[in-house]
């Protein structure tokens, strides 16, 4: 193996030039030790690293890739749009057809902006709030990540929970002073400071399914109550649908909980793989965006033909093979393989699951809602699961506060593959407990 280059090698070449050697925190391995692999390759559930090692992926670039890597429509649908010019920077079909689709789809929406992330998307509406109410104040929730603007870098979940920093540096007290940051599942604190402060506040974000601090399962009780404060006070109920929207279902969790945000806000899924981001509403609360009205936003690359071809093959992919309920069959199908498992298992580890997102929770008791219902040797259990699962060609995420995804190309010979080598890393931890 001497002439193949390894990921640690690779690695090491890329500290030299990138910041800590990654694109993005999380992927750095610092929640478990080590250096991150470097992939070469997927194709449907599988990753390939630098090496030719092979892993079955419950990643799924943190979400976006229902379909499995590398899904024959997608690539075709994007080698088609590439061929006719990777952008314009101008109207495209594409672009118009899967707005039509997200339109059609999703509760209570009637336009849709595109931008290229999620960061952008939770960024934009959040301003469209802002100007749409005339107020400035906004409302989340301690454990939901809405993306890495200023004024949403605050009791956040995701890369930050990972490093025990609720906070960033770089952000001016100023801005997050705008920013209310509130408890999941407690009614009684969303109406204490709408009864004290309902005239100043903009809107309430919230992950309507909470899966970048852990899977967070919300009551539908809660959620109900932000929609009727909001309501009744006129500010606008923002759900952060970047995770859930797509794929939860064509209605997000919007349609699960049966609740109608004012705005939405869509990523993951509807980019197919590539970076594509969204923001929806109702057409009077759209039609303040620029060019029709005062809040301006906008993006060289926003509704990329390319992206959006990406996006609206893996929507049309679902929508044909009945995507979403082959995906909870799949879900329920990993619930009968892996409780048993860990039931019996020699450390406090449960499993949690909406839809095709599920979470191993390295703690007994209720599934928590809230991140300081956390136990905090959970990180440490997790790190010797992690690595052992690793070995076995299992790839998981590198932090005991993600979750993990399905795809249309796992099967379940893939859960069984997941569950044998689940089994056999418990019996590890029971041994060196």
């Amino acid at each position: 193996m001497s002439d193949i280059e390894t990921s640690k090698e690779w690695f090491g070449r890329a500290t030299r030039c990138i910041p800590g050697g990654v694109s993005s925190p999380v992927r750095a391995f610092r929640a478990v030790g080590g250096d991150p692999i470097v992939f070469a390759e997927g194709s449907g559930p599988e990753l390939r690293d630098v090496e030719g090692r092979r892993f079955l992926d419950f990643v799924g670039s943190w979400g976006p890739l229902i379909l499995g890597h590398a899904h024959p429509e997608v690539i075709d649908a994007v080698c088609e749009a590439s061929r006719r010019g990777t952008t314009f920077g101008a109207p495209c079909r594409a672009e118009i057809e899967l707005a039509e689709h997200v339109v059609d789809s999703y509760p209570g929406i009637e336009a849709v902006r595109f931008v290229s992330s999620g960061t952008e998307a939770t960024m934009s509406a959040i301003r469209l709030a802002r100007g749409a109410t005339g107020r400035d104040r906004i409302i989340k929730f301690a454990g939901c990540y809405h993306g890495h603007a200023d004024h949403l870098l605050v009791a956040a979940g995701s890369g930050l929970t990972t490093f025990g920093r609720p906070d960033s540096a770089g952000v001016p007290a100023d801005f997050a002073s705008l920013t209310q940051v509130l408890h999941l599942d407690d009614e009684d604190s969303i109406e204490a400071i709408f009864s004290r402060e309902g005239d100043q506040i903009a809107a309430v974000i919230v992950e309507p399914m909470p899966a970048n601090h852990g899977l967070l399962v919300q009551r539908r009780e809660f959620l109900e109550s932000l929609r009727e404060q909001t309501k009744k006070y006129g500010a606008l109920l923002i759900f952060d649908e970047v995770i859930s929207g797509f794929r939860l279902g064509p209605e997000g969790a919007a349609g699960l909980y049966e609740i109608t945000p004012d705005l939405a806000t869509f990523g993951k899924v509807i980019g197919g793989g590539l970076p594509v981001g969204a923001f929806a509403g109702r057409r009077d609360l759209m039609d303040v965006l620029a060019p029709d009205g005062p809040v301006y936003q906008a993006g060289t690359l926003s509704g990329n033909p390319v992206a959006m071809a990406a996006g609206l093959a893996t929507l049309r992919v679902l929508e044909a093979s009945n995507g979403w309920g082959q995906l909870e069959r799949l879900g329920h199908e990993l619930e009968i393989r892996l409780r048993p498992l860990l039931e019996a298992a020699p450390l406090p580890v449960q499993l949690v699951r909406q839809g095709s997102v599920f979470w191993l929770c390295m703690q007994g008791g209720p599934a928590p809602r809230r991140p300081h219902q956390f136990n905090p040797g959970a990180a440490d259990r997790y790190q010797p699961l992690f690595y052992s699962l690793l070995e076995n060609g299992i790839y998981l995420a590198p932090s005991a506060f993600e979750v993990g995804f399905l795809s249309l190309a796992h099967h379940e010979g893939h859960l069984d593959e997941l569950a044998t080598a689940l089994e056999r890393a418990l019996e590890e931890a029971g041994k060196n407990a």
